[in-house]
């Protein structure tokens, strides 16, 4: 299991000015404050909607498929986000890889339940290596967010996830709750960090 030091990441990467190949524009303004809004309200859904996903597998609930439903559209809803500055295949490309994300944190969490430690460890090395192709893959599109930087801040938000999982199977309510805390606060400064970087790349479509 990795420890992951997210500080000086989120540093570098509020500082770094985005650089994504621009694809259209949009007719209508918005104001930064709606933007950075509606961004922290799609990452705090997929916070929100995966600590109610984990729940409802260790407890085995019959609702888990309509969790897993509502939490996989909200990858969707952000990879759609991005699509009016980054274009379609960009938005399709960020939806797939985070849908995988939330497929193999099922797996991670069904082979912990089991006891199944070959089959954990084969979903933890997928779990992080796919927050490294997230890396690779907004890396590529942005050179001013060097990839080592994002895989430090991803990973941060996958190594709480575990560590939420990890204490709700244990049954220690304190300890998820401080998790849930924790990766809350974590991926609020990852939707600020691209909120901010989309409108420093888009000046002309946004109102203060």
């Amino acid at each position: 299991m990795r420890r992951i030091s997210i500080g000086m990441a989120f540093l570098a990467l509020t500082l770094a000015a985005p650089a994504f190949a621009h694809e259209g524009s949009a007719k209508d303004r918005t104001s930064q404050a709606q933007f950075h809004d509606a961004m922290r309200k799609l990452w705090e859904d997929h916070v929100t909607y995966t600590a109610f996903f984990y729940k409802a597998a260790v407890n085995g609930g019959d609702d888990v498929g309509k969790v897993a439903e509502r939490l996989l559209r909200n990858q969707d809803d952000i990879g759609n986000a991005v699509k009016p500055f980054y274009g379609e295949a960009a938005g399709n490309r960020l939806a797939a890889l985070l849908r995988e994300h939330i497929l193999v944190a099922a797996d991670l969490v069904k082979a912990a339940k089991a006891g199944d430690a070959t089959g954990e460890d084969q979903a933890s090395r997928k779990f992080f290596k796919n927050g490294d192709d997230l890396a690779v893959f907004l890396s590529s599109a942005n050179p001013n967010w060097p990839r080592k930087t994002l895989e430090v801040a991803l990973q941060g938000h996958l190594q709480m996830v575990i560590e939420q999982v990890v204490a709700t199977l244990h049954k220690d309510t304190a300890a998820a709750i401080a998790a849930y805390d924790r990766g809350h606060e974590h991926m609020l400064m990852v939707a600020d960090v691209l909120s901010s970087g989309i409108v420093m790349q888009f000046p002309e479509r946004f109102e203060r």
